[in-house]
Parts: structure tokens; C-alpha cells; sequence
């Protein structure tokens, strides 16, 4: 007895030294022999570590951080490296879903022919190491070889000095080996619950296993249906104010619930309601594709709603990055209209004075002085209620902020000299111009001064118009002379309750405002002497070298692109990688299925037109979700690239058709090919 017992116990041993020797192998032959599904997600994992490793790379070098200007860069970055760890962790494990999916026939069997779950948990172990040591290896490798190609790119976008060493930073390394560990932890963990809760019956019959029909059909129909019009809503009712955001999280929310509830439940709703058609339903392949699409809806709903978020993702990101790239140079002018800007307070610099300093310095520098606009301001804080301007109230609604503006008032003099014209006014007359969207009355009523509005400008050089600038938009309002200016400034004093009246009224600024022609480099070198000449002027308040803002811009506005590429990148990573897993995991469920009509005699023709028809309606409806949702989309991308001081709407609107026209001819290639493979598959 203690014999046998001891041989049981050596055999035992022996057994499990086995299992840990062949364990290893069935899982490298199961990645092996189920190529067509692992290689895609390994060329996934592969692409994602790198993306990752070299995000981390350039925030971890010490270039980045040392760099002028390169500090919004860095800042995008650090937040763009947030978005892209949630974006990955989620993505692969949704891609994971779909492997484990496939092989559970394989699992079952594995089971049946006397491996405990506790081994084929062990065999999924070594599958995830493997896999986690392939994405590792591929990515770290390739973002080695072409990080210090991306970082220069980087620094090129951002206009940023690239004569730069660009070095392996292993804190970086050390992230990435984290991060990604952890995410194929996860994706073990996600495999290791569904083998361990489910039975061989069950996982012989999981690849075929029917999906259930969702219970109150319809009523999640209309709830899908209104989660969509209610994104819909808060997308194109969304202003450029402070609740942009905060919209934009509403509206995407809601369209994510409302796709996925339309497509699990309305697109079943559909199909019940085609089958409901004797005359359509009875016929060969209506009947197929029919009964195919109802078979398994609800699993297909999950696919094709990420497939229609995705491509929405992809769309928008290309959309924003093309118009940004395209319009970068008029949006960083339309921030800053003047090369310099000289503020002076009590003493005003006489115009004289700076037109001969300019003459001097353009002859030095050999540059041209395009404009030089000098002219006397006030600036007052006030809120209009149609044609009346009144006191701004402090403890207003944020609701209530776009109608609270600046308004400067400037003398026709002034105006005349700035824009070269020849405007005469009454004193009850007066020009105004609003930055944002048109003022529309006849009169204005400022603080009890009534004045007949002459003319409405249309342009203004310092202040560049936006109608749909709801948000930063500024007046300008043009009086007879200084005297109606004064009339107008102590109208305003006495309502906001201003005591020393004398000298409020010479607390204006005189601004000058300088515009060159030439290169960038003279342009520095020109205005750093300019404007040590004028601290040394009486009465300098401020001054802003709006050259180097620009800079500042360009280096924002190129970390945004940098990121938009990349993002546009993944995005369409996850789309075709769910498409591809998509159409072979259904594939393999159809194969049985058409083998039985060929059998009763259904001809090849009708089979690849049924098939047609299928594909059509799984990679139509997401299209058609994504253009809708784009569309839909635009209002609320329209104000958020307004809040990036963005008003070229006939730009985004050919970027929009451009890109929208591009991504369809790039699905429809990739319709085509994953028509022929899922026809190989059947076949």
C-alpha cells in the first residue's frame, strides 16, 4: 500500500513535469495554428508598446524640458500620454475578448481529452507571457530605432530647435515594461475567468453558441433613439463659452449610449420587421443574410458600434489635425495681428518720435515697416442688452458671459490714421465694430449717451472679426474727438461709481502697434532694439514682442498636431483590427452554416451574393453611423477649435469633405478585402 501510494506520488510528479514541459509548447502551437487571429493582435500589442514607449521617451529626456518653449509641448504630451494609456488598456482588452472567443472550441476539446482547467489556465499563462514578450520586444526595438525620428519631427511641428541629442532614457523603458504588463496581466485574468466559469459542453458550443434576444426591444429602441438626439442636441446647440466642455463630455456620452443601444436593439427591431415580409424574407439570400444577422445581433451590435465609434474617432481627429495644419499660420496672425505692441500711460510718446526710430532701424536691419499705428485708447469692461451698453454686474452667471465685452473707445482721428480713411462723424455720431458677431442696431445707448450708429465696420486691422467668436470677442466704438471720447468714459465712471473723475479720464493708454515685413530673425533683432528704446521713453506701461508669442503658439499648436497624428494613427489601428476580427470571427461561424446550403443545393453565385449583401449591411451601417455622427459632431468641433482662437469655418468645412470623402474610399478598400476573406473562409 505504501508502495502504491509512493508511485502514485512519483507518477504524479511525473506527470506534472510533464505538464510543465508540454504546457509551454501547446501554447506556442496554439499561437501558431491560430495565426490568423494572434498575429493581428500581436502586430497590435506591438504597435501600441511602441507608441506608448515613445510618448514616454520624450517626456522623460531632458531635451523636452529644457528647450524654450517647449514647455506647452510637454504639457500636451503628459496629457495626451493620459488619454493613450485609458485608449490602449481598453482597447486590448477588447481585442482579447475576440481570441478567447475563438478558442474556446479548442479549450472545450482540450478538456475532453483530459486537461483540467487549471492547465489549459496554465497554457493561456505561457500564451500571455509569449505574447507579452513579442508586443515588448517589436515595440521597445522599433520605438528604439524610431523615436529619435518622431522626437524630431516633434521638435519640427513645434518649431523648436533640432540640433539636439536625443538618448535611451530607461525610466521610460521601465514605464512601458509596468504599464504593459499589467494590461496583459489583465487580459490573462480576463481568458483565465471565462475558461474557469464555463463548461466543456459549453465551450465546445461557445464559438456557435446563438446570442439571445434583448429583452423590451423596443423600448430600448426609443431609449437609444433618444440618448442619440439628446447628444445630438447638446452637440449642435453648444456655444463657445464656458461650458464647451462640459457639452462636448455630455454629447459624447450620449451618442456612445445612444449607438450602441440603436444598434443592439434597433437594428434587431429592423430585421424581426424584414422577416415580418414573407416576400422578401423567403427569397434565397434575404433568407440567409436575414436569419445570419439575427443569429447573432446582439453580439454583432457590440462590433459594429465600436466600428461606428471608431471611425467617428478617426474622422474628427483627421478632421481637426487637417485644418489645423492648414490654417496654423492665419490662426497664429489672428492671435497676434501686430509684430510688437508698446503700451503708454500718463505720458503719451508722440507719434513723430516713433515713425523716425523705425526709419532708423528699418534702414539697419533692411526691413520694412508694413504698418506703425499709433493711437490713443480706453478700455472699458461693459455688458450689452441689445443696443444698450450697461454696468457689467460681478456676480453674474456664467450663462450670461458671452454678453459681457470689452469696449474701446477710439477717436476718428484715430481711426482714420489706423485704417487710412477719411470718416467724419457729429457729435451724435459714432462707428462701431464688435470682433465677434454683428451689432445689428441703429443706435446705441452707452450709459445714457444716445448716438446714432453711422456705419457698421465690417473689418477692423487690430481686432480681427469671428462671428461665431461668442467668447473673446471685443467693441470698438468710434466717437467725433476727444471731447464725445470724454463724454462717453465719464458717463461710464459715474454708473460704475468712479470718484476721482480727472484722473480716470487720463488713465487711458496711447498704443503703438508695429507690423514688418521680412524674416523672423531680423525681426527679433529689430524689435529687441525697438523696444529698448521705448522703456526708455517717459510713460512706458507694457510692451509684448509678439513675434516670440507666435512662437509660443507654433510650438502649442505643433505638440497638438504631433498628437493628432498619432492619435489618428491608433484610432484607426483599433477600427481595422476590430473590422478584421469582425468578418473572421463570423466567417468561421458561417462556414457550417453555408456548407449546409450548398448542400441542399444553394449555387456559388447565390452564395457570394448573399455574402455581398451581408458584408454590405455590417460595414454600411457603422459608415453611415460615423458620417451622422460627424455631421452631427461638427457644431461642437466648430467651438472647440474656437477656443483655440479657430474661425476659419470655410476650412474646416473642405477639411470636413475631404477627409469624410477619404476615410469612405479607405473603408470601401477595406470592405473589399474583407469580403474575399470572409468568402475564402466560407468557402
Amino acid at each position: 500500500m505504501k508502495r502504491g501510494s509512493k508511485l502514485s506520488v512519483e507518477e504524479a510528479a511525473g506527470n506534472r513535469a510533464s505538464a510543465k514541459k508540454i504546457l509551454p509548447v501547446m501554447a506556442w502551437k496554439g499561437i501558431l495554428r491560430n495565426g490568423n487571429v494572434y498575429f493581428p493582435y500581436l502586430a497590435a500589442g506591438i504597435f501600441s508598446v511602441f507608441t506608448y514607449f515613445v510618448f514616454s521617451s520624450i517626456l522623460h529626456n531632458d531635451i523636452i524640458k529644457v528647450l524654450p518653449r517647449s514647455g506647452y509641448a510637454w504639457m500636451i504630451l503628459y496629457l495626451g500620454k493620459g488619454i493613450l494609456s485609458l485608449i490602449l488598456i481598453l482597447f486590448l482588452i477588447y481585442a482579447n475578448s475576440f481570441l478567447v472567443k475563438r478558442r474556446q472550441k479548442e479549450f472545450g476539446l482540450y478538456h475532453i481529452l483530459g486537461l483540467e482547467k487549471k492547465h489549459i489556465g496554465s497554457m493561456l499563462f505561457f500564451e500571455a507571457i509569449l505574447l507579452y514578450a513579442g508586443a515588448m520586444a517589436g515595440g521597445v526595438i522599433l520605438g528604439m530605432v524610431l523615436s529619435k525620428l518622431l522626437f524630431l519631427l516633434l521638435l519640427r511641428m513645434c518649431s523648436l530647435s533640432v540640433d539636439v541629442r536625443f538618448v535611451f532614457h530607461p525610466e521610460a523603458f521601465r514605464e512601458t515594461v509596468v504599464y504593459f504588463l499589467c494590461v496583459y496581466g489583465v487580459n490573462f485574468l480576463q481568458g483565465l475567468v471565462q475558461v474557469g466559469k464555463a463548461r466543456p459542453v459549453e465551450l465546445m458550443s461557445g464559438s456557435k453558441k446563438g446570442e439571445k434576444e434583448p429583452r423590451f426591444l423596443w423600448l430600448y429602441a426609443l431609449m437609444g433613439v433618444a440618448a442619440l438626439v439628446f447628444g445630438y442636441y447638446c452637440s449642435i446647440t453648444s456655444q463657445l463659452d464656458s461650458m464647451i466642455f462640459t457639452n462636448f463630455v455630455l454629447a459624447v456620452f450620449w451618442v456612445i449610449v445612444g449607438t450602441y443601444l440603436l444598434f443592439a436593439s434597433g437594428s434587431i427591431a429592423f430585421l424581426k420587421w424584414m422577416k415580418g415580409r414573407k416576400k422578401v424574407y423567403y427569397k434565397p439570400g434575404n433568407f440567409i443574410t436575414i436569419s445570419g444577422m439575427l443569429y447573432r445581433m446582439k453580439k454583432s451590435a457590440a462590433g459594429l458600434s465600436n466600428i461606428c465609434i471608431f471611425s467617428t474617432m478617426v474622422i474628427i481627429t483627421l478632421i481637426c489635425t487637417v485644418s489645423l495644419y492648414l490654417g496654423m499660420d492665419s490662426l497664429i496672425h489672428f492671435v497676434h495681428p501686430y509684430d510688437v505692441k508698446v503700451l503708454y500711460g500718463e505720458e503719451k510718446i508722440g507719434t513723430e518720435a516713433v515713425e523716425q526710430e523705425i526709419a532708423v532701424l528699418e534702414e539697419k536691419y533692411g526691413l520694412v515697416a508694413d504698418r506703425v499705428d499709433v493711437y490713443d485708447r480706453i478700455t472699458l469692461a461693459v455688458r450689452q442688452e441689445r443696443d444698450r451698453f450697461g454696468i457689467r454686474q460681478e456676480n453674474q452667471s456664467f450663462s450670461d458671459h458671452a454678453e459681457d465685452y470689452q469696449l474701446t473707445v477710439l477717436t476718428a482721428q484715430d481711426y482714420n490714421r489706423i485704417e487710412k480713411q477719411s470718416v467724419s462723424l457729429t457729435e451724435k455720431e459714432a462707428l462701431i465694430y464688435c470682433s465677434g458677431k454683428d451689432y445689428g442696431y441703429d443706435s446705441v445707448d452707452f450709459f445714457g449717451v444716445k448716438l446714432q450708429v453711422k456705419k457698421e465696420l465690417m473689418d477692423f486691422f487690430p481686432y480681427p472679426k469671428a462671428s461665431d467668436n461668442t467668447f473673446g470677442a471685443c467693441y470698438i466704438m468710434v466717437v467725433k474727438d476727444r471731447q464725445a471720447q470724454d463724454v462717453c468714459v465719464r458717463a461710464w465712471a459715474e454708473a460704475n461709481g468712479v470718484t476721482d473723475m480727472e484722473s480716470f479720464l487720463e488713465s487711458g493708454y496711447r498704443s503703438v502697434g508695429i507690423v514688418l515685413e521680412g524674416e523672423d530673425a531680423k525681426k527679433g533683432a529689430f524689435l529687441g532694439e525697438f523696444l529698448q528704446w521705448c522703456q526708455n521713453q517717459p510713460g512706458f506701461y507694457d510692451m509684448t514682442n509678439n513675434v516670440e508669442s507666435r512662437r509660443d503658439l507654433e510650438t502649442m499648436y505643433g505638440a497638438l498636431l504631433f498628437l493628432g497624428i498619432l492619435f489618428g494613427l491608433i484610432f484607426f489601428m483599433c477600427l481595422i483590427l476590430i473590422m478584421y476580427y469582425k468578418q473572421i470571427t463570423e466567417g468561421y461561424e458561417d462556414r457550417n452554416n453555408f456548407d449546409i446550403m450548398q448542400k441542399v443545393g444553394m449555387s456559388d453565385r447565390e452564395i457570394r451574393s448573399t455574402v455581398g449583401r451581408q458584408i454590405l449591411m455590417v460595414f454600411g451601417l457603422p459608415l453611415v453611423g460615423a458620417v451622422m455622427h460627424t455631421t452631427a459632431g461638427m457644431f461642437m468641433v466648430k467651438g472647440l477649435m474656437g477656443a483655440l482662437e479657430f474661425f476659419r469655418l470655410d476650412l474646416l468645412f473642405f477639411s470636413t469633405v475631404g477627409v469624410i470623402v477619404a476615410f469612405v474610399a479607405v473603408y470601401g478598400a477595406s470592405y473589399l478585402m474583407t469580403a474575399k476573406t470572409y468568402y475564402k473562409i466560407i468557402k
